[in-house]
């Protein structure tokens, strides 16, 4: 069995935030980045598919030059190879984008099944994972915490609103995207790190892509201060306290 798992690097929390100078995205410029949490488990969903059912993990990632790295610590956790899409135009590309990119590294690898996370940090669209199995034409279903595999056909456990669960049945190949949350994430060994340093990245030189959604204004929100006094009787100030809750507030 070939599981990819598609992975995004994405701007650290820990790193400070400030707008560039077209203010249209993060400055990127000195920023750390890091492995997007959610697809930290759908990675960690890979792993332990292979160790229950055999077969090779292969991660994959578009990006800049500096994918290879975040690609490098998947390996480190425990994948056998990586795909490497390069491209220096997703930085502000929406989720159909980099499912484009994406879908240009596995078009011709024949996956048994790709493996998302829910959403990423950044955008939190959660599209990229949907739009990639339209474009490799393999069914998918999203918001999975349980998967079972067997005789080839995946069945897989849905989270719902309201506390509520559905299990439903799909033919291999598919995709699916990936609850965070739903296992314990293992991290990078030594011994991982020093593996990882001798397994492949293959590389695939990224095709012009088209992008739907475009941020046209990004800015830090102000501080900002307004009181108001409420004059009048107990009754004529509950009445107008409850008014401007309401209608301007609108917390009730």
């Amino acid at each position: 069995m070939k599981i990819f798992v598609c992975i995004k690097q994405v701007i650290s929390r820990e790193s400070p935030l400030r707008v560039n100078e077209e203010a249209n995205w993060i400055r990127s410029r000195n920023a750390e980045y890091e492995l997007n949490e959610s697809d930290s488990y759908a990675l960690e969903a890979g792993l332990r598919l292979k160790e229950m059912y055999g077969g090779k993990v292969v991660v994959c990632s578009a990006g800049p030059e500096r994918v290879s790295q975040l690609l490098r610590e998947g390996l480190a956790r425990g994948a056998d190879s990586a795909i490497h899409v390069l491209s220096d135009d997703l930085e502000t590309g929406d989720g159909f984008a980099i499912a484009e990119a994406l879908a240009c590294g596995l078009c011709d690898e024949r996956p048994d099944l790709v493996l998302t996370g829910l959403q990423s940090d950044d955008r939190g669209f959660a599209s990229t994972g949907v739009a990639l199995a339209e474009l490799l034409r393999i069914p998918h279903s999203t918001i999975i915490v349980d998967i079972e595999i067997s005789d080839n056909v995946v069945r897989v456990k849905r989270e719902l609103e309201g506390g509520w669960f559905q299990w439903i049945s799909m033919p291999l190949p598919a995709l699916l995207t990936i609850q965070s949350g739903i296992n314990q994430l293992r991290y990078a060994t030594l011994k991982g790190i020093m593996a990882a340093k001798k397994k492949k990245i293959r590389m695939v030189a990224g095709q012009a892509v088209t992008i739907r959604h475009r941020v046209l204004s990004l800015y830090a929100p102000e501080k900002t201060k307004q009181t108001t006094m409420i004059e009048g009787t107990p009754e004529e100030v509950s009445r107008e306290l409850v008014r401007l809750l309401r209608e301007e507030a609108g917390a009730i």
